[in-house]
């Protein structure tokens, strides 16, 4: 899932096998050293792997010489148009520089920038959005914007490798989707260096994502990309990493804290599904471990659906069930099915296993059987499996029985990126 060439900013390293890093930028004038700082330890709390800070005038490079200092995570310095802002935020100690080959003053100008980049060891970014293509790709811009952007990248390659720097990563970005799709492939079938996506001026908090996670979800799947950035219009930029952190997790590339999955409802939900999904989304924003959580919204389903969890709640009109991995662990009135999950959850994290109370485990078990048995005649997952079996001759997957205590639980490692892998039943 990456590029064959790797490099290193700071500390994170970019391509070459690395896992793909998380960018964002601050949206904080730069100079404004007090709300730039809180700005970037709140990305990097919520898994921002580099930030990047715009460098427009000089009051910003003499922010940006404690920016460097005082951030927990690697620095990047974006510069348009002025060359001499790149060669002294190098020197205020960026640890990469971002920079448009085709907006900054001609290939002189470029090769100042790279001399003292590679005097000091500072990696690039280089790049091109489709608002600002050379002047002389213009017209291939209207007949194929995708070409038009892969040979500006290509050309921009090229004009680095003249100036034997190689200590780069690449981006070509656009607001169409199907665009950035198609010419971030071309991209990578041309070079070797590693790959920055994103959708440019992607909108709002809603469309902006949807539109990210469809572009970037198909490029990462494809694996061309070696590090991301949400861009959202919102000031929040905490918002942007969040939302590169669920692609990841999707496409099961990185794992950070909890996995939160959730059936739609329908006309069976007996319980305010809305306001406890909403309660459970929140309360896990406190945990870093990988836990995977479901919510069913009625017992008819049954836990089949969501046996690969590490733990979940299905609920009825009056009762609920809490169940791990497949398994009932107790039935509990409707009200305290949050609190007693998060307790199951809790507990589990400090044994490292699954504490399993056979006799209520067996209650969990019995009334959901008898939830089944009240619907049996909905064509639930449980029941088309019994019948699938009943014709095959075969014994039907059994949801239902909980394990006695004191055995182990074996899970197939590839069910879910978490099933397996921290917890046992006791």
């Amino acid at each position: 899932m990456s590029s064959k060439r790797q490099i290193f900013v700071r500390d994170v390293p970019i391509g070459g096998g690395a896992p793909v890093a998380v960018q964002t930028m601050c949206k904080t004038e730069t100079a404004n050293l007090e709300a730039t700082m809180e700005q970037i330890r709140t990305v990097a709390e919520a898994g921002a792997d580099l930030v990047r800070v715009a460098v427009p005038r000089d009051k910003d490079v003499e922010a940006l010489k404690t920016i460097v200092k005082e951030s927990p995570i690697p620095v990047i310095a974006d510069i348009h148009f002025n060359h001499t802002l790149a060669l002294k935020a190098i020197d205020a100690g960026a640890d990469c520089i971002r920079l448009n080959p085709g907006n900054i003053g001609g290939p002189e100008k470029v090769a100042e920038v790279a001399e003292k980049a590679t005097a000091k060891n500072v990696p690039m970014r280089i790049g091109v959005n489709s608002g600002s293509l050379p002047k002389h790709l213009h017209g291939l811009e209207r007949e194929n914007s995708v070409e038009a952007l892969v040979q500006a990248g290509v050309e921009f390659v090229e004009l680095m490798e003249r100036l034997n720097f190689e200590n780069f990563k690449i981006s070509i970005k656009s607001t169409n989707v199907p665009n950035t799709i198609a010419s971030n492939r071309l991209l990578a079938e041309k070079v070797p260096y590693p790959i920055h996506l994103g959708i440019t001026e992607a909108g709002t908090k809603w469309s902006g994502s949807l539109k990210s996670s469809v572009g970037l979800g198909t490029l990462l799947a494809d694996g061309v990309g070696d590090t991301i950035r949400i861009s959202l219009s919102t000031f929040h930029a905490e918002e942007e990493v969040k939302v590169a952190w669920e692609i990841l997790k999707a496409l099961q590339l990185r794992e950070r804290g909890p996995v939160l999955i959730a059936c739609p409802t329908c006309g069976r939900l007996q319980f305010d599904m809305d306001t406890v999904v909403a309660e459970i989304e929140q309360r896990l924003e406190a945990y870093t471990e990988p836990v995977e959580v479901a919510v069913l919204g009625c017992a008819v389903n049954g836990i089949g659906e969501a046996s690969h969890a590490d733990f979940g709640i299905t609920g009825a009109k009056d009762e609920g069930l809490i169940f791990a991995h497949g398994k009932p662990l107790k039935k509990v009135p409707q009200a305290e099915l949050v609190d007693t999950l998060f307790a199951e959850i809790d507990k589990s994290l400090d044994r490292g296993s699954v504490h399993v109370e056979e006799e209520k485990a067996r209650e969990g078990a019995d009334w959901l059987a008898k939830i089944e048995e009240e619907n049996a005649g909905e064509l639930t997952p449980e029941r088309i499996a019994q019948m699938e079996a009943e014709a095959a001759g075969t014994e039907p997957d059994d949801f239902l029985q909980p394990v006695k205590a004191g055995t182990r639980v074996e899970l197939d490692e590839d069910a879910s990126p978490t099933a397996g892998r921290r917890f046992t039943r006791t």
